[in-house]
């Protein structure tokens, strides 16, 4: 949008009662993914799983695994620190936070507080991917998968048809379909928006800053 590049975020949860956790939170910028997996202390083998990975895409993806949500936590504001930069790149998601509710960034917060970690966005601009997209023709679809493809519509390498098979994966500890799935929805997410980018007026992208007053 503008002179600002898209980086599209999305993050899956081992649930949405109160004792959910991330379990994977990913990132994809122009040519480069990078996803953080949170075994719960369970073993996974970051040289294969990155190896799978990377067969799915044409962007260079890189995996980190961590053994909790509180380490995952910390990661992504390392990574935040070091490879988003507010001066080129804006924050995305699909559904991340809209003005009338979102899922991933008020679920980031709350699993702050219940790790007593800062938050991981500093002074970084963010827009909804789903608001950007609502000024295309979709005959009324709203969901990622069913609006990328009517405006994309190039295949992808998620096996999962339902959010809820990405819960039973990470129960299973079945890392790689889980990881593809959000390899997917990260990819499916920075290309909307990148279409977006194209089409879309800026002032219909609802932009603001993702960093609290208090750390400002």
């Amino acid at each position: 949008m503008g002179n600002l590049a898209p980086v599209a975020f999305d993050i899956e949860t081992s649930g949405l009662d109160n004792q959910a956790v991330v379990t994977v939170a990913g990132f994809s910028h122009q040519l480069t993914n990078w996803i953080v997996l949170n075994t719960g202390d369970r073993h996974a083998s970051t040289d294969s799983l990155t190896e799978a990975l990377n067969q799915c895409t044409d962007n260079q993806t890189e995996l980190t695994v961590v053994a909790s949500e509180e380490k995952l936590l910390r990661t992504l504001g390392d990574f935040a620190d070091n490879r988003i930069d507010g001066d080129i790149h804006y924050l995305t998601a699909y559904n991340g936070e809209t003005w009338n509710g979102g899922f991933d960034l008020p679920f980031l917060r709350s699993a702050c507080i219940r790790n007593d970690t800062q938050w991981p966005f500093g002074d970084i601009a963010y827009a909804d991917t789903m608001e950007a997209t609502s000024r295309f023709a979709t005959n009324n679809g709203n969901d990622l998968v069913g609006i990328y493809n009517t405006l994309i519509g190039d295949d992808t390498c998620d096996p999962f048809t339902d959010s809820e098979e990405a819960v039973t994966a990470f129960e299973d500890g079945d890392w790689l379909p889980l990881l593809k799935h959000n390899l997917s929805d990260i990819e499916r997410t920075r290309e909307l928006a990148e279409l977006a980018g194209r089409f879309v007026p800026s002032s219909d992208f609802s932009m603001k800053n993702l960093a609290p007053p208090e750390v400002r």
